[in-house]
């Protein structure tokens, strides 16, 4: 019986450019516009260095307009425009999986698109999960430096009013002031997605692809179990369009698809490593990159949810994210 191997049917350079091309295309979040690719960002991610640097404008101050009058004596006294930059962090990032373990599994004539969707989709998951961590860092931040004023926390209320709902979401989207209509998307934990689900909060609407996806009050909806909880306080995120700038390519030097093969592994059956390498950057806007505390070359997840690693250069309305901490019950 012949089974297709990894050889038969991956064209590494084809492989790496769907996995790039089709990561995220499937997130809730990249649907509603919360999450945006940036070309900025992919285009540093195959320069040199760690990190690099997004300078940008300020918006004017709303000082009041001076008052015009007849005497050429007087004269006016222009404003000025400052700016602020950012700093994102790259992180340079593997995977790898064996063919023993797939090629049974994968064998066929659909082999190459499984292993491409399983690929894509591993990578999806990753690049949501290294945005949650960094929306952990982001709050740990708030709290710690800027007096919380991007949080809204109900948990010490008593009966229903410590507990998830539409009105509290409202609450936490007012903290963007008379930018809160514009929150598009909202992450939460599994936990307070059933709260949600059964209180007919969530709808399932179609999407673009031919699928479906949900929605909260129209905002698309994330579950990830990677949002804090402590004690029974969950933590729920809320994103304005543009909120979050993310990036991936291949290495500039590594190959981002390889197969390396063991002959002489399995007593000489042979054995097949597909190895999957992307640079990857996920970054909230409004925000900096610290480097208060990481390890190795790259950050990890915990990394990214650490309050050293952040810091908030806008305003409060210009950052396009709030949270909700709240019961369930």
């Amino acid at each position: 019986m012949a089974v297709t191997r990894l050889t038969d049917v991956v064209v590494p350079s084809e492989f790496t450019d769907y996995v790039v091309q089709n990561t995220m295309e499937a997130s809730a979040l990249v649907q509603s516009g919360v999450v945006a690719r940036n070309a900025a960002i992919e285009d540093q991610l195959t320069a040199g260095a760690d990190s690099f640097t997004v300078p940008f404008w300020n918006d004017l101050a709303d000082d009041e307009a001076n008052i015009a009058n007849d005497d050429p004596a007087v004269e006016a006294t222009p404003r000025k425009l400052t700016s602020e930059k950012q700093i994102v962090r790259k992180s340079f990032l593997h995977n790898s999986w064996s063919a023993m373990n797939l090629a049974s599994e994968l064998s066929g004539d659909d082999a190459l698109p499984r292993i491409r969707d399983r690929a894509a989709a591993y990578w999806t998951r990753q690049t949501q999960r290294r945005l949650i961590a960094s929306l952990n860092g982001i709050l740990a931040d708030n709290v710690a430096n800027d007096a919380g004023d991007m949080v809204v926390d109900i948990s010490a209320g008593t009966g229903a009013a410590a507990v998830f709902s539409a009105s509290a979401v409202i609450d936490a989207a007012g903290t963007l002031g008379d930018q809160m209509g514009a929150v598009a998307g909202i992450a939460m934990h599994s936990d307070t997605y059933k709260v949600a689900l059964k209180a007919d909060l969530i709808d399932t609407i179609p999407d673009s692809q031919g699928g479906m996806f949900q929605t909260f009050r129209g905002m698309a909806v994330v579950v990830d179990d990677l949002l804090p909880v402590d004690t029974g306080k969950y933590t729920s995120v809320l994103f304005t369009p543009g909120a979050v700038g993310w990036g991936m390519t291949a290495p500039r030097v590594a190959e981002g698809t390889e197969i390396e093969n063991k002959p002489g592994s399995g007593n000489g059956g042979g054995q097949q490593i597909l190895h999957s390498r992307v640079n990857l950057a996920v970054h909230p806007a409004g925000f900096q990159w610290n480097e208060g505390s990481v390890a190795d070359e790259s950050p990890t997840i915990a990394e990214l949810a650490l309050a050293a690693n952040w810091n908030r250069v806008v305003d409060r309305k210009a950052a396009g994210v709030a949270f909700l901490v709240a019961k369930i019950a």
